[in-house]
């Protein structure tokens, strides 16, 4: 194991966010992401914490890398899998990542993500 990650979020919160930014969504998921959540605050923020406990499991901070290199899609079993591309991509590489597993739950009230880096 090379990292471990975790990250909650406040789903109210988080749903202001959204109605008060317009563009926020676009520039934080990816267009899979925007239409399998379809707006849906709580999946979106599931998928945000997946972001960021990416960053905590890589021991990366905010910025090192662009949201859109990290995102969630799901298998037709409907288990998550956390998908890396760009310069997430290449900090997993310099780390020895090889395989990700990530694990997402919600409520209406928050949202967490654990990603393990293997």
């Amino acid at each position: 194991m090379i990292g471990v990650g975790i990250d909650a979020v406040d789903v109210p919160r988080f749903a202001l966010i959204l109605g008060r930014r317009p563009g926020f969504e676009e520039r934080v998921f990816t267009e899979l992401e925007r239409s399998t959540c379809a707006g849906a605050a709580n999946r979106l923020a599931a998928r945000f914490a997946a972001k960021e406990a990416t960053m905590k499991a890589l021991g990366v901070g905010l910025g090192a890398f662009g949201f859109h290199d990290v995102w969630v899609e799901r298998e037709p079993s409907g288990r998550p899998q956390l998908r890396v591309a760009g310069r997430a991509a290449e900090l997993a590489g310099a780390a020895g990542v090889w395989r990700w597993h990530v694990s997402l739950t919600h409520t209406d009230l928050i949202a967490e993500a654990v990603v393990v880096a293997e």
